[in-house]
């Protein structure tokens, strides 16, 4: 008896392990947890996955996405650093997903399903505290190039400001490529001929033949005051500090807003907006946002892996948290280490085929210490050649630029610094001394 016992107890767990995967039961929490932040009405993805006949048209696209890795978008090695928000899915996730389109794709009880994740309509970040917008309803027209253009809100702020979360949404995102928001302080210069409510695009500077290409670093700190404080980029998330941290903006800032605009073919109208989470207590370490940039860079017209380096030394000690690569559409990797006093490197993050159109914030699982002295080195590799299929023009010597035919070389930082430190000591030029041998990799050009 025992033993018929026993087999019909196997005969059980093979059978329920026999059974198909359903919608309701084993996709559905996958799709909740990793994809339905974007894959939703009213975000960046084009299709949304919320419902079984959402979702059941697409099945055989999700499959090939997730078997790829294209799908959901990550392009940090694993070999270098851990990251809060990583976004791969686990291999048995992915046999899930594949199980159930080799299966029929089928729906499955509706009881099976989770508790649907309460997703608040127009933001990411929850019910903002204050909301503000360009002032300024812009039309994108159907064809051209549109120059960089900015937008000067008043925030109104009669105190300073600590903030927890901020949140970048255009109303059409089908014509922004990005928008960079920055905070400026009543005695900041930084574009001081533009006005409130009249989009603004400054004067562009023809690029400069004769421009040597070096390694030394820019960063955006220093500028009196002036942070950025918020980005849009297809696929990317809105700024949220952690724990006992927040941004900082300052009483009587304005918000920059500075638009990227694309044109689709048709004619369009944008009006983007920004939402705050407010700070509920005194923070106990303020989060700054830099960057360490190359704009002297230069690209000779045919180059597969031309190189492009730039570097900051830390003037004081600071915990490093987030990092957030950009080039444009000859970007083709790029790498960000980390150069101590003692000589030790560490590569804190990689990404070895980079993609313009999913440009990814990788927040480390532990922020990183970086004593003084160390040397932040930032990486990148371009491919103006025509095995690229991004590529404007192989025939074209690339200069920096803020459109995307020209190029730029740019990590941003996210550092958590002590309350009273003010942000302009904390990133300087590089200390005179013999240059730091380029770290390997796999697209390092000798």
């Amino acid at each position: 008896m025992r033993s018929l016992a026993l087999l019909a107890l196997a005969g059980s767990y093979l059978s329920a392990a026999s059974k198909p995967p359903t919608f309701y039961k084993d996709v559905l929490p996958i799709l909740q947890s990793r994809c339905q932040s974007c894959h939703r009405p009213g975000e960046a993805a084009p299709m949304s996955f919320l419902t079984y006949k959402d979702a059941r048209p697409w099945a055989a696209s999700i499959r090939e996405a997730v078997v790829s890795r294209k799908m959901p978008p990550w392009g940090a090695d694993p070999a270098h650093g851990k990251f809060l928000n990583d976004r791969r899915l686990l291999s048995s996730e992915i046999d899930t997903i594949v199980n159930w389109t080799k299966s029929g794709a089928l729906a499955g009880d509706p009881a099976d399903a989770p508790e649907t994740p309460a997703w608040a309509e127009g933001w990411t970040i929850g019910k903002p505290d204050l909301i503000l917008d360009v002032g300024y309803d812009f039309t994108v027209p159907a064809k051209g190039d549109i120059p960089y253009t900015n937008f000067i809100v008043r925030t109104g702020f009669t105190e300073d400001k600590w903030i927890e979360k901020i949140e970048v949404r255009p109303s059409n995102r089908s014509v922004v490529h990005h928008v960079v928001v920055r905070s400026r302080p009543p005695n900041a210069n930084f574009l001081e001929e533009a006005r409130p409510g009249i989009p603004y695009a400054p004067p562009v500077k023809p690029p400069n033949a004769q421009t040597i290409q070096t390694d030394s670093g820019e960063s955006a700190l220093g500028e009196k005051g002036v942070e950025i404080v918020g980005i849009y980029v297809p696929g990317g998330i809105a700024y949220e500090t952690r724990k006992g941290q927040a941004r900082l903006i300052r009483a009587g800032s304005d918000l920059i807003f500075s638009m990227h605009y694309t044109t689709n073919g048709k004619e369009a109208v944008d009006r983007t907006r920004v939402g705050i989470v407010f700070a509920t207590t005194p923070p106990k370490e303020r989060v700054v946002h830099s960057e360490i940039a190359n704009r002297s860079l230069r690209i000779p017209p045919g180059a597969a892996n031309h190189r492009v380096a730039a570097r900051l030394v830390v003037q004081e000690p600071v915990r490093i948290q987030s990092l957030f690569p950009h080039m444009h559409l000859r970007g083709k990797a790029m790498q960000i280490r980390a150069i101590y006093p003692t000589g030790e490197d560490q590569i804190l993050l990689s990404v070895p085929n980079y993609e313009f159109n999913w440009q990814l914030t990788y927040a480390l699982a532990e922020p990183v210490t970086l004593p003084k002295g160390t040397e932040v080195e930032v990486t990148g590799w371009f491919d103006n050649s025509r095995n690229n299929k991004w590529n404007p023009d192989p025939t074209s010597e690339v200069f920096w630029g803020q459109q995307t035919w020209e190029e730029m070389m740019i990590g941003f930082v996210d550092l958590a610094i002590p309350i009273s430190l003010p942000p302009d000591r904390i990133l300087g030029p590089i200390s005179k001394r013999a240059a730091v041998a380029p770290s390997s990799g796999l697209h390092h050009q000798d």
